[in-house]
């Protein structure tokens, strides 16, 4: 299974999340912002970083670059797409994903090991997970905060489409604590924290068992892709 990283310009995480698709058993493929060509790809991922400097909005820029538009067509047709931090800030910015990023309530960047609970197990990205399953991944951001106008927030609960609590204190202000959502078909997720950097021992958050051993995050990869092989 062939896996897209798409690399904007200031992302930092390409090559990490680039890492996870292939330590999850894909094949990981580098796309660039400027192409129109998603070269064949069974999923997508928009990785971290600061895209374009985060200048107007984080993701907004990116958002309309190029290649974006082939990743909402392929959204819109079903293809798995992941955005992790920036990520998540493009879909936003792009439309695949309700509500808003904004700065930390803290008012500084945020970096540590954040546990979080697992509130959907049916998305592309999720459904290796156990519901309710309480997981450890790294967390760094400065506008990580989730918004969404009470409506909205009432929607994602009552359809069961938050896909990732915080838990413990809040790191960033989140609006209900909301730490990762996913589109009402399942196939797109965002989230804040970093799965990519929890897939290999040595080098994920320590754990009860061993520093730096903590791999929660390979999970969501290799949901995806166990998921388009039984599709």
């Amino acid at each position: 299974m062939r896996i897209g990283v798409i690399t904007f310009p200031g992302s930092l995480d390409d090559r990490d999340a680039q890492r996870a698709v292939r330590l999850a058993g894909g094949e990981p493929v580098a796309l660039w912002h400027g192409d129109h060509d998603l070269a064949g790809v069974d999923a997508l991922v928009l990785p971290g970083g600061f895209s374009y400097g985060d200048y107007l909005r984080a993701g907004a820029i990116a958002s309309l670059s190029p290649i974006m538009r082939e990743v909402v067509a392929a959204a819109n047709s079903g293809m798995p797409v992941l955005g992790i931090c920036n990520g998540f800030q493009m879909l936003t910015e792009a439309h695949l994903l309700p509500g808003g990023l904004i700065r930390n309530e803290v008012g500084t960047f945020v970096c540590k090991d954040q546990k979080l609970r697992v509130e959907n197990t049916s998305t592309a990205w999720t459904n290796g997970f156990e519901q309710g399953q309480e997981i450890t991944i790294p967390l760094k951001n400065g506008e990580g905060g989730y918004i969404a106008d009470e409506e909205t927030l009432a929607r994602l609960e009552g359809e069961g489409l938050v896909a990732f609590r915080y838990l413990g204190k809040n790191p960033n202000g989140s609006l209900r604590d909301i730490a990762g959502i996913t589109n009402a078909r399942g196939n797109v997720v965002g989230l804040m924290p970093h799965p990519e950097h929890a897939t290999e021992p040595g080098f994920g958050p320590d754990t009860p068992t061993a520093m730096r051993s903590g791999v929660d995050g390979l999970t969501m990869f290799t949901s995806a892709l166990q998921g388009v092989l039984a599709g």
